[in-house]
């Protein structure tokens, strides 16, 4: 810092700024005011204060002299730089005089003091420049968005937090259904616009905002046009100035009208509602599955029926299926797998009947049915059904059972019979076994019977034998009404003595327990024929034909008599 009073005056140093022409003054501004009261304090004839920014050069001074005077006209220069908080140099606060005076360091201490608050309110004021710059630069951007947007269904307001002004711009009116001259600028009249159903919260997003909580302002809400009527809109903004302590100042942001996709979503989700309804109202399982490129597969949409089908909810299977493999029964889990395996690597239709073991229902029936998509991304899309059929299978099962079974007596018929016979064969010639029993049983004096107690006591006769015949057989035996009152029996691996003893049991146990009628004990003989089949038989016609023969050498030889022939 330069003093003139106790060395020779010097120039002002290169790097300080100098007084030209086309410097700015401060106009009596603070700079001003501390420049009158350092020369009051000093007794010099000139203080200036000088400074550099963005604007050039510009400066105060107290003293009356010609602005651009240089420095170097004066025989006394005190000067100390003005720098910020920073370091940087702002500029200069100079001591100028016209005659040489001394300058101690008490005077030096004083000249730094005063340019320290020089140094702040030149800051201060570089500071608000540059909000009225990033102002003006919002303001600027405003416009060119608000031209930008003009007649798209978008407008542009501007509001001030702190006075309650909020402006819009000809578009935001137009939304409306208002001039440009007309609307409030008050933000209480724009929050009466505001539907009663979407004011509160409305209000709480924007609150939300200006205390921080959120980046940015967006909602959608109802307002009130002009006419009267509502509209949807969709309103954007943001805080664009906050003052030291973090308080919102100014706000600017755009409304949408979006009352067109409001109304396209409303006719979407009444859609949605449609068929949502109608397929939870199918007695049945409807669905979207999702079969992933990487494996395994999710449920995208099940129906209400899910619960019926499987006693599962859609959030049991929303993220797999495993919960779906796991109500299946384990005989049909390999089934079920590999047919969906195979439709997904075909990309053909799925159809499969398989059973399904419920914690409340039990063992149940199912059938499923679904057509694959295969999507942009890899993946399989399955839209299907699945329904109950238990009731159709046990129809199914009772069907069959009528058209293999021997109405009167509930054994196999002829038929079924003969189909079981010719599948033991088969077992014998495809494990080698030796030989399996035949047996052909014929109730003795059936005829008679008949003819003295009818055929209602007949019917009795040959339901108690069966009876008799079924109590006595192995869970492996197959036997069969041939017809009339002929039965046929077949002893899996037995011989001509297993036989022998089988049919002996059959004698024991008919004439032990005689057929009661009307109080009248009826006694029964039967006759017993028995041959093997074996492995060297080209059917089991044959087999069966033996024991025919049996049985008729048993008839000749006087009836209720065990026969039997050799091959």
């Amino acid at each position: 810092m330069p003093a003139s009073g106790d060395v020779p005056s010097a120039p002002a140093p290169t790097d300080s700024p100098d007084i030209s022409s086309d410097c700015l003054l401060d106009q009596d501004g603070p700079l001003d005011r501390l420049a009158r009261l350092a020369r009051r304090y000093f007794g010099v004839d000139i203080v200036r204060v000088a400074c550099i920014d963005a604007d050039g050069v510009w400066q105060a001074q107290a003293g009356d002299l010609a602005i651009d005077t240089a420095v170097t006209a004066f025989p006394f220069v005190a000067e100390c730089p003005l720098r910020a908080r920073d370091g940087r140099q702002l500029g200069a606060f100079r001591l100028l005089h016209s005659q040489e005076r001394g300058f101690d360091d008490g005077d030096r201490r004083a000249l730094h003091d005063f340019a320290a608050l020089a140094a702040t309110a030149i800051e201060k004021r570089q500071a608000m420049a540059l909000d009225r710059a990033g102002e003006d630069g919002w303001r600027d951007e405003a416009r060119k968005l608000s031209l930008a947007i003009a007649g798209s269904g978008t407008g542009v307001w501007d509001r001030n937090v702190v006075t309650g002004e909020i402006r819009y711009s000809p578009g935001w009116k137009a939304l409306l259904g208002y001039s440009e001259d007309e609307l409030s600028t008050r933000i209480e009249e724009a929050y009466s616009r505001l539907h009663p159903d979407d004011a509160a919260y409305v209000r709480e997003s924007m609150q939300a905002h200006f205390d921080g909580k959120t980046e940015s302002y967006e909602v959608e809400h109802r307002i009130r046009c002009k006419d009267g009527s509502y509209k949807w809109i969709c309103s954007r903004g943001k805080v664009v100035s906050r003052d030291e302590s973090g308080r919102a100042l100014r706000m600017m942001g755009t409304t949408t009208d979006i009352s067109a996709l409001r109304a396209m979503a409303q006719r979407v989700q009444q859609t949605a509602d449609l068929v949502v309804n109608l397929t939870d109202a199918v007695p049945g399982l409807v669905f979207q599955c999702i079969a992933l490129p990487e494996g395994g597969a999710r449920f995208s949409y099940v129906s209400a029926g899910i619960w019926d089908m499987f006693e599962l909810t859609a959030n049991d299977v929303q993220a797999s299926t495993l919960a779906i493999e796991h109500r299946v029964h384990a005989d049909d889990l390999t089934a079920y797998r590999e047919s969906l395996r195979v439709a997904t690597l075909e990309q053909s239709p799925w159809q499969l009947e398989f059973r399904v073991c419920l914690p409340l229902q039990g063992l149940r029936w199912r059938r499923g049915d679904a057509s694959p998509r295969r999507a942009a991304d890899g993946s399989v899309v399955w839209h299907g059904f699945v329904t109950d059929i238990t009731d159709r299978k046990r129809a199914d099962f009772e069907l069959l059972e009528l058209a293999v079974t021997d109405a009167l007596t509930m054994l196999p018929n002829r038929r079924h019979f003969m189909s079981r016979i010719a599948a033991e064969l088969a077992r014998l010639k495809r494990e080698g076994n030796r030989h399996s029993a035949v047996l052909m049983c014929d109730l003795d004096h059936f005829k008679s019977i008949n003819d003295t107690w009818g055929h209602a006591i007949g019917d009795g006769v040959l339901q108690h034998f069966a009876n008799t015949l079924r109590a006595q057989l192995r869970e492996i035996d197959l036997v069969g009404r041939i017809g009339g009152e002929e039965f046929a029996i077949v002893l899996p691996d037995a011989g001509i003595e297993d036989a022998h003893q089988f049919a002996r049991g059959v004698q024991r146990r008919i004439a032990d327990a005689p057929f009661s009628a009307a109080g009248r004990r009826i006694p029964l003989t039967v006759s017993i024929g028995i041959a093997t089949m074996h492995t060297l038989d080209a059917d089991a016609e044959l087999a069966l034909g033996r024991s025919d023969q049996a049985l008729y050498n048993a008839k000749q030889l006087g009836r209720n008599r065990i026969e039997w022939l050799m091959a």
